[in-house]
């Protein structure tokens, strides 16, 4: 039942982050592998065995846990800026128009006219791979505007212009970054180690928590890679892979509500791929109602009651569980101590369980981050050493239209060297004929390179001036 998804949720500070590493730890010694991310950098112990203290040999006892023993876990550290882990990359058609839409944040007249490049783009047969080759593919549809409004309608000067303006802060914030090749393969994230333990997948999320809108995105990116490339396994003994989404209010409050749909109709259906998604917020409430009811597997917090908003979200949270006459869990909610969590999960036959008022079981990995010269010792034996740590840039749509262009415009002067050359009569009469397409395509490839180069030129002047990136 762990693919029927599930919630993490409570105030800061009442023990989410070692809940989350606990259920992790135990999906692992199943064969499960996991994605998780780390918002605030300390679950990189996973790596490394517990070293418990007197707290944790405490609450082992109170337990009477009589065969732990302190474990290290497979591990696999990510990171989308490359620094913190294996670099996670996507390319720009992968993530598509939509997400990129909302990553931009950009009006219902911008995301029209970004699907229509798109779509010039796979008529033209142009891979867009990277921001280089979106930069040069705007370029050339704002420049034939005019002779490609016939096939994908009015494709606004202004909107292109301000969909490249976005581009711009995008690249000043590193986002750029994320977009090329080696792009992730999803295998990776569902491996088990040579002893048939499940992977756990870090990605190191603490310079996204900056730029939430990227870190959401990204994250519902690989959701959906997931739901699109998976196959249909229905109920299967376990779950190929289990994801917790942590800061999860951070996605629901910031997509459009097509997106949203999106979102609810993926978490819908992943399971019969074989995927558990666990959500990780502060409040139930901070999900909607549509996701909230496919959680079936909670694990509830304390939550503070001190404003009569606050009481209400209490209210509403207790309202969550199937009841146990034994457990007041109104009452409850606000009195859980740290590391204690009211419970309810899936029986056998899909049904909730009765709440019950918990104790979380300490993990065996170590509570705390690694040491930066723990990381990289870890980072050099990884299985996925070299992989992706070198980006790759094939030829792809700027290398096209600007290959298209050079040979247009070789023809260009070719003919205009013909013409010279013929007798006067043969010559082109005044008042000149029209570009051809062609020409014209040449001539707004030429002018989009240029401009490229010379953005580049200007940002890596000004941003050694301003504490940018050069």
């Amino acid at each position: 039942m762990a693919n029927r998804h599930g919630l993490i949720a409570g105030a800061t500070g009442t023990g989410k982050t070692v809940t989350l590493q606990t259920l992790a730890e135990g999906f692992s010694r199943a064969g499960v592998p996991v994605f998780l991310a780390d918002v605030k950098g300390d679950l990189s112990g996973l790596a490394r065995a517990a070293e418990p203290g007197e707290k944790i040999l405490t609450r082992i006892a109170q337990l009477g846990i009589a065969d732990y023993r302190p474990a290290a876990n497979p591990t696999v550290f990510w990171d989308i800026d490359g620094q913190r882990g294996h670099p996670v990359r996507a390319t720009v058609a992968e993530f598509g128009p939509l997400l990129l839409a909302n990553l931009m944040e950009l009006n219902d007249t911008q995301t029209g006219v970004l699907y229509a490049a798109f779509k010039v783009a796979d008529d033209q047969g142009l891979l867009v791979l990277d921001f280089k080759d979106l930069r040069a593919l705007l370029g050339w549809v704002g420049e034939n505007a005019d002779a490609l409004r016939a096939a994908y309608g009015n494709l606004s000067a202004v909107s292109v212009g301000a969909i490249q303006r976005r581009l711009l802060v995008l690249e000043e914030q590193g986002v750029d970054r994320f977009f090329g090749e080696p792009a992730l393969d999803l295998a990776d994230l569902m491996r088990t180690d040579f002893s048939g333990l499940g992977v756990i997948s870090v990605l190191d999320a603490t310079s996204l928590m900056p730029r939430p809108r990227l870190y959401s995105t990204f994250l519902l990116w690989l959701l959906a890679e997931l739901f699109e490339r998976l196959p249909e396994v229905g109920d299967a003994e376990r779950p190929k892979l289990v994801f917790f989404f942590d800061e999860a209010h951070l996605l629901f409050t910031t997509a459009p509500k097509a997106l949203l749909e999106k979102v609810e109709q993926v978490v819908r259906l992943i399971r019969s791929k074989g995927v558990g998604i666990y959500f990780v917020t502060q409040n139930p409430e901070d999900i909607p109602d549509a996701v909230l009811g496919q959680l079936g597997n909670r694990v509830q917090h304390a939550l503070r009651a001190f404003t009569p908003k606050d009481r209400a979200a209490v209210r509403a949270a207790a309202q969550n569980f199937r009841a146990n006459p034994g457990v007041d869990v109104e009452t409850a909610i606000t009195e859980l101590a740290v590391g204690e969590a009211l419970v309810s999960v899936l029986d056998a036959k899909g049904s909730p369980t009765p709440v019950e008022r918990t104790l979380i079981r300490p993990p065996q990995s170590r509570l705390g981050p690694l040491t930066p010269e723990e990381r990289t010792e870890h980072l050099a034996r990884s299985p996925l050493a070299g992989r992706y740590d070198k980006a790759l840039d094939r030829e792809s749509a700027a290398e096209l239209l600007a290959g298209r262009a050079r040979a247009a415009q070789a023809q260009v002067q070719a003919d205009a060297r013909a013409a010279a050359s013929a007798p006067a009569a043969t010559a082109r009469a005044p008042g000149r004929q029209p570009d051809t397409f062609l020409e014209t395509a040449a001539k707004s490839a030429l002018r989009s390179i240029g401009s490229q180069i010379g953005r580049q030129l200007v940002r890596g002047v000004l941003g050694s001036l301003l504490g940018g990136r050069r």
